[in-house]
């Protein structure tokens, strides 16, 4: 083969595109249909408790589109990262989903299972043979966080994948996965040199967020060639620039001209973006390095505790003027009066307290590099504690101080804090953390990943 077609759907499954959009992708006869359908954006929830980001009614209209369209066409549908974290919670989910599917569309095909979720025993002894590496930045590691850990799954390349496809399988639903393995795994097994295989794949994995102006999330086309690829928006409201295809290698990469996968590194400096027409791009002259030794990067998720939340908004000019103050003191306030009332509960050992000011540095945090005066704020208080009872007395303790508190400045009293619900305190319930950033070395690319084949 000289040419690989290749049709993204959509940037993850259950996020839409325009039903149009992939019929027309389908009519210019692509080898296979790939979409991603994982993340940590979404935090460790999905991964900890299986539940997706979207929901599956959502999942289910994505993906009976996609399994139409692959069979009547005869070529193979993959699917990775399976709700949302790729465990074997979200990756049963798809399965439900797509056994459904076939079932109401009477559609019969042979499917692979691909698993990522990881054995601790496993783990363990690859960090006994210190076969396991931190990422920057990185928790620290040891035998109890792996115990502790509720899942941990393995972030696969192409290779299991390959091996899937090479055996049969019309479709793969497969654990977590890097969002390019899905674009590489089919032009990998047909022999195609990795440099425009991996940047396809790159430029691929969101669907249409390489096109110049994306209203919504839709389908993206690629012809992979041996020594370029050309990318081309199906639908007709969508085009490319090489400006929009050059800029999406920084997407979610911190590095615009190298991009780390299990067995090497893309290196797209000199690499070249030209318009074919003025829908379309040609990209050449990317660059592939080897890497010394095949990693794959670990994900855990482990208990953080239960958590209560209380929101609020501050209008009062003088409290906003000296807000770091007045939470430093609330806080202090609100650490005394629970060591007082709850038996002697130290702060950061017994519970943790958190504020989070919107309005200011809400979202980046100490990273905010705009300082400008606000008229109003909304605050977020945030216990969280090993049991839901505890954490709600705690965070309705503070909500209620925080009501109060008076700044230096004001005589009598003063009422600080605006809250749009009662009682003031939301129950969120068990929350999660990540507790794994790291990177271990198998023996060889499929170890980790154990498959079934079903016949549906």
């Amino acid at each position: 083969m000289d040419e690989i077609r290749a049709v993204a759907p959509t940037g993850m499954l259950g996020s839409g595109f325009l039903e149009s959009s992939l019929t027309k992708a389908m009519g210019l006869g692509p080898h296979f249909v790939a979409c991603d359908a994982g993340s940590t954006d979404t935090g460790p929830d999905p991964l900890a408790t299986g539940r997706g980001q979207f929901p599956r009614s959502a999942i289910k209209r994505d993906l009976r589109l996609m399994l139409l369209a692959a069979r009547n066409a005869g070529v193979p549908l993959i699917i990775g990262s399976c709700g949302t974290g790729g465990g074997d919670l979200g990756l049963n989910l798809v399965r439900d989903v797509t056994l459904e599917v076939a079932k109401e569309e009477d559609l019969h095909f042979k499917l692979a299972l691909i698993h990522s979720e990881q054995d601790r025993e496993y783990l363990q002894g690859k960090l006994h043979d210190g076969k396991i590496a931190p990422l920057k930045p990185a928790p620290a590691l040891d035998e109890e966080v792996i115990n502790r850990s509720i899942h941990i799954v393995g972030m696969m390349g192409p290779e299991p994948i390959a091996r899937a496809l090479e055996e049969g399988a019309d479709v793969v639903l497969a654990g977590r996965s890097s969002d390019t393995s899905l674009f590489a795994a089919l032009p990998m097994v047909h022999g195609f040199p990795e440099a425009p295989v991996w940047h396809a794949a790159k430029t691929l994995e969101c669907g249409a967020a390489c096109a110049a102006i994306r209203k919504s999330p839709d389908c993206m086309f690629a012809y992979i060639r041996k020594d370029h690829f050309v990318v081309e928006p199906p639908g007709e409201q969508l085009w490319c620039t090489p400006q929009s295809v050059a800029s999406h290698t920084l997407y979610e990469n911190a590095d615009p001209y190298h991009l780390y996968e299990c067995s090497g590194m893309l290196d797209t400096s000199d690499s070249r973006y030209e318009a074919v027409s003025d829908r379309a791009v040609r990209v050449s002259d990317s660059r592939w390095v080897p890497a010394d030794r095949y990693t794959v990067k670990l994900e855990g998720v482990e208990l953080a505790g239960q958590q209560s939340v209380a929101i609020g908004g501050i209008r009062d000019p003088i409290i906003i003027r000296q807000i770091d103050s007045w939470l430093e003191s609330l806080r202090e306030k609100q650490v005394d009066r629970i060591h007082e009332a709850f038996g002697g509960l130290e702060v950061d050992k017994d519970y943790s307290l958190h504020f989070r000011v919107y309005g200011r540095n809400g979202a980046m945090g100490s990273l905010e590099p705009v300082e400008t005066p606000a008229h109003e704020l909304c605050l977020f208080i945030e216990v969280t504690a090993p049991e839901q009872g505890l954490a709600e007395s705690i965070c309705t303790s503070c909500a209620g101080l925080a009501l109060h508190h008076p700044v230096p400045e004001w005589h009598g009293l003063i009422t600080g804090m605006a809250y749009p619900y009662s009682p003031p305190v939301l129950n969120r319930g068990p929350v999660h953390r990540f507790n794994l950033n790291h990177v271990v070395e198998p023996d060889d690319p499929y170890e980790m990943f154990p498959r079934e084949m079903v016949q549906v």
